[in-house]
């Protein structure tokens, strides 16, 4: 279909963001940007949560999965073994982590460890954070940006530099005044796109299949994309590796983000707060699942026109579409034009969550902890909202340069990447929160503790890397978060000694 017909939605779609953006951010202040002014209604809060936690990558990445392989291991639905792990990892956010930062009162979830620690260990976390969210959201929105240029930009001969440029500066102008205010509902807003996407492209091909969901789902299973349990102890993949590994890395890349944290804690209440978070885990698991049945037809569609398996790669006219590579070809090129556009509107959908959260955090983490904004009453109101609009700025300029670098680099299947980065950059920080939170030991403070951090991934690399040496034929995956963060843990306890922290409320337990 036409790349000018596609880009008015793109634009068009942007226009009401820019509009709900100017409403919401009326009157705002720097309480608004950083916590909403803690006025959030929690119902938003859950649903817009889904878009920022799926984001591009569940929207193009997760489908190509059950037709794909990483050596010699079928992948089939065995992302859903890591989903699984994602809705246990919510349950310790929820009745562990929430009630800590709710009886801290905390703007910034980090300042719990400089109560708990000190000044040191309060500046590494927050460093990791920063580095971690930089990481994973500029990996996020290239997977989107690079489809947009693929099937939109590239027949229009606009470069994916300028793209990318443009992108980031519409983002830049829907978040820059309200902050969490006004992602509250853009969130909800994009949220509802990019499910309405997902729900109408199952629909679509499951008619034009001639298939219900029970048939597909029987179909599906014949091929075996329908594999959930990888039972092989010694695979990445294996089911228990996976299940554990994916609560750890909900509770790093969800209860110990500030991007995610900041709207929890943005909501009125501890109650309130656990009512979004249990509503959206189970939200989660639903549509993680209807990604991947997806994927699956994606495939039977594909084979059903023209396209021809091997095993380990989908030829469609020569070109090997398993991966990021799926969806995008069959929503544009296969699909009606209604179609189409829904697709490229669920697609941008899932684009701006992927960012204007990600700039918002990044914005309040890097005030709040290594400027400490909130401190310097000697700042007025003005000055210090100038100084956010500069680090804002700032971020979109890295944001920039990381996503160029991601389009250098040009792997297939971006969701795998996002998850072994995980591993190595959250691990400081769930050592961190779980040496304060699960003992008594006091740390002394200091660049030991910085450096541990800085260590414990280094380490955690190499073993990964040599692992099937060492440990005959046992493959380190996605459970390299948690020896990350045990290898954290243990460095601290070498440099800590007994005694209860000076306020014991800290605990969380």
């Amino acid at each position: 279909m036409s790349a000018q017909l596609l880009l008015m939605f793109v634009l068009g779609y942007f226009a009401i963001l820019l509009i709900v953006a100017w409403y919401t951010s009326r009157n705002s202040n720097n309480d608004s940007f950083f916590i909403g002014n803690r006025n959030s209604n929690w119902m938003l809060v859950a649903f817009g949560m889904i878009g920022t936690s799926l984001s591009g990558v569940t929207f193009v990445s997760v489908p190509g999965t059950p037709g794909d392989f990483t050596g010699d291991v079928f992948k089939g639905f065995g992302y859903f073994q890591v989903v699984i792990g994602y809705f246990l990892g919510y349950f310790v956010i929820a009745f562990v982590l929430l009630p800590l930062y709710y009886r801290l009162n905390l703007t910034s979830i980090y300042d719990y460890l400089k109560q708990r620690f000190g000044f040191f260990s309060y500046k590494t976390g927050s460093l990791f954070f920063i580095l971690s969210r930089t990481i994973g959201a500029t990996a996020r929105l290239y997977l989107v940006i690079n489809v947009l240029q693929i099937f939109i930009l590239d027949r229009m001969g606009v470069s994916f530099t300028l793209t990318t440029c443009i992108i980031l500066v519409m983002v830049l102008l829907y978040t820059f005044e309200g902050g969490v205010k006004t992602i509250v509902y853009t969130d909800t807003l994009q949220t509802s796109f990019m499910l309405i996407g997902l729900i109408v492209c199952v629909f679509y091909i499951l008619s034009n299949l001639n298939l219900n969901i029970g048939s597909a789902l029987e179909t599906l299973s014949l091929k075996g994309y329908t594999n959930v349990f990888n039972m092989d102890p010694g695979s990445k993949g294996f089911f228990i590796k996976q299940i554990i590994g994916g609560a750890f890395i909900a509770i790093a890349m969800t209860g110990l983000d500030q991007e995610m944290m900041q709207k929890n804690i943005s909501v009125k209440n501890l109650k309130d707060s656990q009512k979004n978070m249990m509503t959206f885990s189970s939200v989660i698991v639903v549509v993680n699942f209807l990604f991947l049945l997806l994927g699956g037809l994606l495939y039977l569609y594909i084979l059903q026109n023209g396209g021809v398996y091997d095993g380990k790669q989908l030829l469609l006219n020569g070109a090997n579409v398993i991966g990021d590579d799926l969806f995008p070809t069959v929503a544009l090129q296969f699909l009606p034009q209604a179609v189409s556009i829904i697709f490229i509107i669920g697609l941008i959908s899932a684009l701006f969550p992927s960012a204007d959260g990600a700039l918002t955090a990044l914005t309040s983490s890097f005030c709040i902890d290594m400027l400490g904004l909130k401190r310097r009453s000697d700042w007025s109101e003005k000055k210090q909202k100038t100084v956010r609009l500069i680090v804002h700025f700032s971020f979109t300029i890295i944001f920039f340069i990381c996503i160029v670098i991601f389009k250098a680099i040009n792997n297939k299947s971006i969701i795998y990447v996002i998850l072994d980065l995980a591993g190595y950059t959250y691990g400081p920080l769930l050592g961190l929160f779980a040496f304060g939170i699960l003992t008594k030991r006091k740390v002394r403070d200091g660049f030991n503790v910085t450096i541990i951090c800085l260590l414990a991934p280094i380490l955690t690399y190499l073993l990964s890397k040599n692992s099937a040496a060492i440990l005959g034929g046992y493959q380190v995956g996605i459970e390299l978060l948690i020896i990350n963060g045990l290898l954290t843990f243990f460095g601290l306890w070498l440099i800590s000694k007994k005694g209860l922290p000076a306020n014991t409320a800290l605990r969380a337990v």
